[in-house]
């Protein structure tokens, strides 16, 4: 493999760039993080991967946002980050571990395409957590389920959880990409949220299925997101609204979340590479 290799891929329209941090002449900083995810100045992305070694999983994996702050943990960037680890021989096992700043991940390769490369992949994404000082969340309360916030000139009953990284969900009768887009910086940057937060409006299908829109913190209003789908499975099945078993929805295509009577959680959703290629030495010495 050459230096400074990169795989570009996406899960369901959620696109990132893997890189290995053993393979590159250049140091990962957040100007590099913002110019590479650019789409005019660099390969375009909504966020970088990077492989480091772990002491404590059979892989470590950095996820960084396009504004180049860090991420805890990312579904969909999860899977991409296996795809990557399998498809070019970091591993043999369709089974293995992944450590990222949200924990330790399990990760299971389920099916793969007519190349034999990685194709549906589930991670355990671990437990949903409703505790509102772990998310967190500035209040007193034990759990920041149903509560009312004004945002703006609006007033919205907010659900929080953490399922590695925040997230706070919205539930509602109807969609509308135009409301989550002006209201979701809001939300993101709320005082309640400490460490921002991940926003999601979600309309309920059936027990068993749901429709999401995303807003990504530090990355804006997003296709699809496979953290924020297990934050919305787990309080839909906190408030009754759905079984263990539920599909989510999203602009760019949907998952398959369970989450058990424990609340540990697992994702099961396709991934795929777009292109792979050398970052360039000219690309490299703009930044300095």
């Amino acid at each position: 493999m050459d230096k400074n290799f990169f795989v570009k891929s996406h899960g369901l329209g959620n696109d990132y760039i893997v890189i290995d941090s053993e393979n590159i002449t250049f140091e990962i900083s957040q100007d590099f993080i913002k110019k590479i995810c650019d789409v005019h100045y660099g390969i375009g992305s909504d966020g970088i991967l990077v492989k480091y070694p772990s002491d404590i999983a059979d892989f470590k994996l950095r996820i960084f946002n396009p504004d180049g702050s860090e991420a805890e943990k990312s579904g969909n960037g999860l899977r991409i980050f296996c795809k990557f680890l399998y498809d070019y021989g970091y591993t043999d096992k369709d089974e293995f571990t992944v450590e990222t700043k949200g924990g330790v991940v399990k990760a299971k390769i389920e099916e793969k395409n007519k190349l034999g490369k990685a194709k549906v992949i589930t991670v355990d994404m671990g437990k949903a957590i409703f505790e509102a000082s772990k998310i967190p969340v500035n209040t007193d309360k034990k759990e920041f389920i149903g509560e009312k916030i004004k945002v703006g000139d609006r007033e919205y009953e907010v659900n929080c959880v953490s399922v590695g990284n925040p997230h706070c969900v919205i539930i509602k009768q109807e969609l509308d990409e135009e409301e989550i887009k002006k209201y979701g910086s809001l939300i993101e940057n709320h005082p309640l949220f400490p460490n921002r937060i991940n926003v999601q409006f979600v309309k309920p299908i059936s027990e068993n299925q749901a429709e999401i829109l995303i807003w990504e913190r530090g990355a804006g209003f997003t296709y699809a997101s496979g953290s924020s789908s297990c934050a919305v499975a787990s309080v839909l099945v906190k408030k009754g609204l759905a079984k263990n078993d539920i599909t989510i929805k999203m602009i760019g295509g949907e998952l398959k979340i369970n989450v058990d009577k424990d609340w540990n959680i697992k994702m099961t959703g396709e991934v795929q590479e777009i292109c792979s290629g050398i970052i360039s030495q000219e690309f490299l010495e703009s930044l300095k």
